[in-house]
């Protein structure tokens, strides 16, 4: 299988059902007057083509700003797992489980399945049926309980029984893309990596930070533009910023410490 089918074979499993968000109007060097956002039309670019980051673009005050915010909002459930130092394998099994389910139910999801076992070993002896129920109702409980056994066989088989630590080894694993093998790498390694998801590819294509299509290109882009210092940061901010104040619909910008940098590429009401 050639490298093309086999990323877009990752990405649609890490999808598993997904929907995309379109992006409306250019970036621009300087901050678009209220009264023009939203009226541009999209621009004319090819559906492959990524345009390069926004030079102009105050990332730093803006990463200030959203830091000194960040208490007020609910962290993802997979940096709460890391900071309670619960290891790589907890980590990948629990942005496994998040994938298409929202963190209170991947929270207790979580939860029950390694109260069956704590190890990579100690989950394949637990049946396929226990397993589903013990996730239940996390989105698609019942393909991700077979991928968590596979998962499990991989490790015990090829690793030793422990994750590894390079992002081309994570990426073979079924059901891992690069979303949840960078958050493994920064969550569950402590090694440099940039997770983009959803909240991260919407939210710096409506800044016009980037002008991307896809959260790969959102991913290449950023690591060949953002300062290396907000790294392993992004997602932890911009997934509560946007779970919280930059929604994917109607955003509340009467509420956003970073209003005055934002283009609004995009959005069409807002509150």
């Amino acid at each position: 299988m050639g490298e093309g089918s086999k990323a877009h074979r990752r990405s649609a499993e890490e999808k598993l059902p997904s929907s995309s968000h379109g992006v409306a109007k250019s970036a621009s060097s300087a901050v678009v007057p209220v009264a023009e956002r939203g009226r541009r039309s999209r621009p004319r670019e090819s559906a492959g083509q990524a345009a390069p980051g926004n030079a102009d673009f105050p990332i730093d005050e803006v990463m200030r700003r959203l830091r000194a915010k960040a208490a007020h909002w609910n962290a993802p459930v997979v940096t709460l797992m890391a900071e309670q130092n619960q290891g790589p394998f907890r980590v990948l099994i629990g942005c496994l489980l998040s994938l298409r389910t929202k963190d209170e139910t991947t929270a207790g999801a979580v939860k029950r399945l390694f109260a069956l076992g704590k190890t990579p070993q100690e989950l394949l002896e637990v049946p396929t049926r226990k397993v589903e129920q013990a996730i239940y109702p996390v989105g698609f409980y019942r393909t991700k309980a077979k991928r968590i056994q596979e998962i499990c066989r991989i490790l015990v088989d090829r690793h030793g029984g422990r994750v590894p630590n390079c992002l081309e080894a994570l990426l073979e694993l079924p059901g891992v893309g690069r979303k949840t093998a960078n958050l493994v790498l920064v969550k569950g390694f402590d090694l440099p990596g940039i997770c983009v998801d959803t909240h991260v590819h919407r939210i710096t294509n409506r800044w016009g930070y980037v002008r991307t299509h896809t959260p790969q290109q959102t991913e290449f882009v950023l690591r060949s533009f953002l300062p290396r210092r907000h790294w392993k940061t992004i997602n932890d901010l911009l997934v509560a910023f946007g779970q919280t104040i930059c929604k994917p619909v109607s955003p509340i910008c009467s509420r956003c410490p970073v209003a005055e940098f934002c283009a609004r590429r995009g959005v069409y009401r807002h509150r």
